[in-house]
């Protein structure tokens, strides 16, 4: 729930006609057309540039999604993640929606030294850097740079290539089960080579995900960066007492 301005602060007008959206929104299916700028600057006495202040917030929180010479439509829920050391192809079919990925960068490197420690290998060492555009039902959700050792998983090249889940690759071929994993969540906003990809617009919020993987036997498997879509997607997870 929103807060409302502290008592005695004036309330700004985008802020009280976001406030009118929200409400409308509850009763709206999605893909439902929303009032157009000229109508909604009319009907609450604001400029439209108070109004286009109202829409990108509900834009950038992923209640609108806006089309460019369309209109602004109530947007589809979010994809509501929750998190466990799954893949990605897993938690899509989960949800009901089609996984897909597209691989824009495979390539082998030196490591540098932060990164061989989280491998568990000699700085400079081989490793695998693949970076893929991660979807859903054809719509583009996440940037998922990942990182493993080369020594350990010579090969694999030829595997992931042919998109499908990682996971199932290393399980399959390499006999590696995931055991655990520690992962972090910060904010950010996409830059213009992220937006362009994710199909979203610049300054859009997204959500960083770092997530560092072992193996049954203890060892570093992968280290991962992703870029999720933070009008796309919400994460939830289940808190127990220690």
């Amino acid at each position: 729930m929103v807060e409302s301005p502290t008592r005695g602060q004036r309330e700004p007008k985008y802020w009280a006609l976001k406030q009118h959206l929200l409400d409308l929104l509850e009763s709206m299916p999605p893909g439902a057309p929303i009032p157009t700028e000229r109508a909604l600057a009319t009907d609450f006495g604001v400029s439209r540039t108070t109004v286009r202040q109202a829409l990108a917030d509900l834009t950038a929180e992923g209640r609108l999604h806006r089309v460019q010479g369309k209109g602004t439509f109530a947007a589809e829920p979010k994809l509501a993640q929750r998190l466990q050391l799954s893949s990605y192809t897993e938690d899509m079919r989960a949800q009901g929606r089609e996984p897909s990925s597209k691989l824009l960068e495979i390539e082998e490197l030196a490591s540098e030294p932060e990164m061989s420690k989280l491998l568990g290998i000699r700085s400079g060492a081989k490793i695998l850097r693949m970076r893929r555009l991660r979807l859903a039902d054809g719509e583009p959700m996440a940037l998922e740079t990942t990182h493993l050792p080369l020594s350990r998983f010579r090969g694999l090249r030829k595997h992931v290539s042919a998109g499908g889940s990682l996971y199932a690759v290393l399980r399959e071929h390499f006999g590696v089960e995931m055991e655990r994993a520690e992962e972090t969540i910060e904010t950010s906003l996409a830059g213009p080579q992220e937006a362009e990809l994710l199909g979203a617009d610049v300054g859009m919020p997204v959500l960083l995900l770092s997530r560092h993987s072992f193996g049954a036997d203890g060892k570093p498997v992968e280290f991962v960066r992703s870029i999720y879509r933070g009008d796309r997607y919400k994460f939830i997870t289940t808190l127990t007492r220690p």
